[in-house]
């Protein structure tokens, strides 16, 4: 379910809790740090970023061996804030954590956080919503011109050998066919401009976007509408209970034939069993996922060797300045939550109305500062 993590290996109990000394506050209890943070899991090579942040903050980072529940509870017990990129925050972590007033997500999508039983319980949900937009857009326009002029498809040709420049019949030309949008937030946003540079026409919806023009990009009154004008179908919505399989047997039933579908935003919008079968009856002239509702996939799954088909391991946010943007910011709502202040991207705001809040105001960490 989860993309491989880089959590360090041999196990040491040095790496996994790393203490930095600072002024104690909290009890004012010399030699000890007034805080503790929890990191569920992470995918790049430390978490030095954090640890030298937060450390100035005053609080100890102690991170998970393997992130999962039974050990994400008891490590709860004890956590102020809990920083998390993939592992799940569940309502039975949560409950374990009754000193932790918040829960701050390594990148965009919550859907890996109980956020409702945060909500109950008065802790601040957060995330850093604007990190990797140029990097998720590219990457989605990278699999959008790979698929329509298959490049994987006819670079596996020469490497077998062979030398066919029709293998694989006559693409279509990309300038002046008709790019749709499901959803319209940033990257989305940012995929039409890049998209409208090779002369696409672009379409988008979402539920609150108004029909009509908006900066070039036209948005449609309906899914169903979208699907029908548009050649090209990139995903860009988040993963709620209403959006499961928001792409299902009944919606590619209504896609030109040879559209190409790319999603690289949340793996459970896409229904992957009709997307197969609609590859297989030609609804769907390729498919390009960088993120799948199971990850990784297991070996022999089919979606991996299906031609037309283009698999990348959840790896569209990926960039040296986009995890080093992601480290600063997420230890940023931590330290702003620690001195009593709601992250400016909390994603639980009526929590804040709540007589449950745990924020602690007024409680300035020794030593903090912007990072």
């Amino acid at each position: 379910m989860y993309p491989v993590l880089a959590v360090p290996t041999p196990p040491s109990p040095h790496h996994y809790i790393a203490s930095v000394a600072a002024p104690a506050s909290r009890g004012e209890v010399q030699g000890a740090l007034a805080y503790t943070v929890l990191v569920t899991d992470y995918a790049w090579p430390s978490v030095e970023v954090e640890r030298a942040a937060l450390g100035a903050a005053g609080a100890e980072l102690v991170v998970a061996r393997g992130g999962y529940e039974d050990e994400l509870v008891e490590l709860a017990a004890g956590a102020d804030a809990i920083l998390t990129n993939w592992r799940p925050v569940t309502a039975r972590v949560l409950d374990a954590a009754t000193r932790c007033v918040t829960v701050a997500r390594y990148g965009v999508g919550v859907d890996n956080i109980d956020v409702e039983r945060a909500t109950e319980l008065g802790i601040v949900v957060s995330n850093v919503p604007d990190y990797c937009v140029e990097e998720v857009s590219d990457h989605t326009l990278a699999l959008l011109l790979a698929l329509a002029r298959r490049i994987v498809d006819f670079a596996g040709q020469t490497r077998a050998g062979q030398w066919d420049n029709q293998a694989f019949g006559a693409p279509r030309r990309l300038q002046g066919r008709t790019l749709g949008l499901v959803g319209f937030g940033r990257i989305a946003r940012l995929v039409a401009e890049k998209a409208r540079a090779f002369g696409l026409k672009v379409l988008a919806f979402a539920p609150s976007l108004e029909r009509g023009d908006h900066g070039g990009v036209l948005a449609t009154g309906t899914l169903e509408e979208l699907l029908e004008r548009a050649d090209l179908v990139s995903l860009h919505a988040p993963l709620t209970t209403q959006t499961r399989h928001l792409i299902g047997a009944d919606q590619l039933s209504l896609v030109r034939p040879g559209t190409i579908l790319v999603n690289t935003a949340r793996g459970g919008l896409l229904d992957l069993e009709a997307a197969q079968h609609a590859l297989a009856e030609g609804r769907l002239g390729g498919l390009g996922l960088d993120v799948l509702d199971e990850e990784p996939p297991r070996p022999d799954h089919p979606i991996l060797t299906t031609p037309g088909v283009i698999v990348t391991p959840h790896a569209a946010f990926y960039s040296q300045e986009a995890i080093a943007e992601l480290q600063h910011k997420a230890a940023a709502n931590v330290i702003a939550a620690l001195a009593g202040t709601p992250p400016a991207t909390t994603v639980n705001p009526r929590v804040l109305e709540s007589p449950a809040l745990r924020l602690r105001r007024g409680s300035e960490p020794p030593g903090a500062s912007p990072v």
